[in-house]
């Protein structure tokens, strides 16, 4: 089932801003000017909204397509096509979380890296 929208985050010191935007572009349509609003970058890829959250965890960057319109049924899938195109590792919720699921759920993550792909356990509060 498709997702509403989709949400990754990237390690931060292996991300590059122009690399991000350059397969963005390619993906979904070009890209509009980044605009910055507080610590909250954003844009427009083609048609969909983008919202990037520099060190959102950690050094974890946050990166929310706030449509269900992407070339990716979840996130999942969109950060297997992020670590393909940009090499960096990429963390993701394994499907949809409420917070009806409970806590527990909540720090199960996929690991998208040059290791492969696994379900790990990331406490991210």
């Amino acid at each position: 089932m498709r997702q509403p929208d989709i949400e990754i985050y990237l390690k931060d010191e292996d991300v590059d801003h122009k690399a991000i935007t350059a397969w963005l572009s390619t993906a979904l349509g070009p890209c509009s000017e980044w605009k910055q609003k507080g610590q909250t970058w954003k844009c427009s890829a083609g048609d969909i909204p983008v919202t990037w959250v520099p060190k959102a965890v950690g050094k974890w960057n946050s990166l929310f397509l706030e449509s269900d319109q992407t070339p990716w049924d979840d996130d999942i899938a969109c950060a297997r096509a992020a670590f393909a195109a940009l090499g960096v590792e990429v963390r993701c919720a394994p499907g949809t979380w409420v917070e009806d699921d409970g806590e527990d759920d909540a720090d199960r993550w996929i690991r998208v890296s040059a290791d492969g792909e696994q379900e790990i356990v990331w406490r991210t509060s």
